[in-house]
């Protein structure tokens, strides 16, 4: 991980140190006004290196998508990966990898571990501060027949090179910041505690909540505090290791069905359920949050219940919606998608047991 302002810069000397000579270089349309990918071609053809530039990528990228990327790679014969920007260019930069490498379809490496082919070198320059996706080697990609998230998982998959440059996040507008920023919240909150948690993976849930519960507010009310983006990308990032060597829960089970069938953005949909979920799971597994509470308030029944009210603050400051239904979601669905969510694997793996019936209470105190 190459971290500070300005480190982009050395994109060239990182690319040629994996041995790239032709990078595909992945991104979406919506930077271009940003300037970053713009910035990292520049730099990597001034150096004599050559850059197929592939900015088909949309949010939520689908299996279709990553076909329409391989083929352009394999246009131009490419030998590294660069992904520049948030959590779907990078998903989508290793969808192409596992397909470019390994061939077949995305649908095959559904699960952990199933390409056996060597992968190609790949480097991560994320542009906001939420996924922490540089840090994972999982790629979540959506089946357009089932509208659902393919969490495709391998080791060789993560990228070797992941570059956090605060100085690339300050033209994120203060909606991104805050519908990635509470992604990466929940990333923290809810690998603290989910029961696939170690030691390890919760030193880098406690230092994520450090950095997102110090920093976030600063850069909502001053978005140019570069000492305040580079607290949040270091948040963000910790949240990703923790998660790659941990997991998640029901947040983000229950947020994908609302995604799927709403196009809700994802942390719109996280804003609004992390709360309910943190007072659910407090009620049997409090003690769980308290090493990220430092001043426990004995007015709350317990951690879980004090960290709720303060996402409920963040969100409040984003002006973010507080309820499903002012974000058109029908009360008659609740069933399908608390049916939908108790499929997700993220399910699996919260700290509280839960069922259909858990997950339905859940959307309707949040509806």
């Amino acid at each position: 991980m190459i971290f500070g302002p300005g480190c982009l810069q050395r994109l060239p000397e990182l690319v040629r140190e994996l041995g790239g000579t032709h990078v595909l270089l992945v991104t979406d349309p919506g930077l271009a006004k940003a300037g970053h990918p713009q910035r990292a071609l520049q730099y990597l053809r001034e150096a004599d290196i050559a850059v197929a530039f592939f900015d088909q990528v949309r949010e939520n990228p689908t299996a279709s998508q990553v076909e329409n990327g391989v083929e352009f790679a394999r246009e131009h014969q490419i030998d590294l990966i660069l992904a520049v920007g948030g959590g779907s260019s990078m998903d989508c930069a290793k969808g192409i990898n596992f397909l470019l490498s390994n061939g077949g379809k995305m649908e095959d490496y559904k699960g952990f571990g199933k390409a056996h082919k060597p992968m190609y070198p790949s480097i991560g320059v994320p542009t906001t501060t939420g996924t922490g996706s540089e840090a994972q080697c999982y790629a979540l990609i959506t089946d357009e027949s089932t509208h659902l998230k393919m969490a495709c998982g391998d080791k060789k998959a993560a990228f070797r090179i992941a570059i956090l440059d605060p100085e690339v996040t300050v033209s994120q507008p203060r909606t991104i910041t805050a519908i990635t920023g509470i992604d990466a919240v929940a990333h923290a909150l809810e690998s603290m505690v989910c029961k696939r948690a170690t030691p390890i993976s919760q030193v880098f849930s406690q230092a994520s909540w450090h950095q997102l519960n110090t920093h976030f507010e600063t850069c909502l009310s001053n978005p140019n505090n570069l000492q305040a983006r580079a607290g949040m990308q270091l948040g963000a990032h910790y949240a990703g290791v923790a998660i790659e060597h941990a997991m998640l829960g029901i947040t983000h089970s229950c947020a994908n069905p609302l995604t799927a069938h709403y196009g809700i953005v994802h942390g719109i949909a996280i804003g609004i359920l992390l709360p309910h979920v943190l007072r659910f799971n407090g009620e049997t597994h409090g003690h769980l949050y308290t090493p990220l509470v430092q001043n426990f308030d004995r007015a709350y029944p317990s951690p879980a219940h004090q960290l709720a009210d303060r996402v409920e603050e963040l969100v409040h400051c984003m002006e973010l919606p507080f309820r499903l239904r002012d974000c058109g979601v029908s009360e008659t669905i609740l069933p399908v998608l608390a049916e939908e969510a108790n499929e997700q694997w993220t399910a699996r793996f919260n700290p509280r047991d839960v069922n259909e019936t858990d997950l339905l209470s859940l959307y309707q105190k949040a509806w």
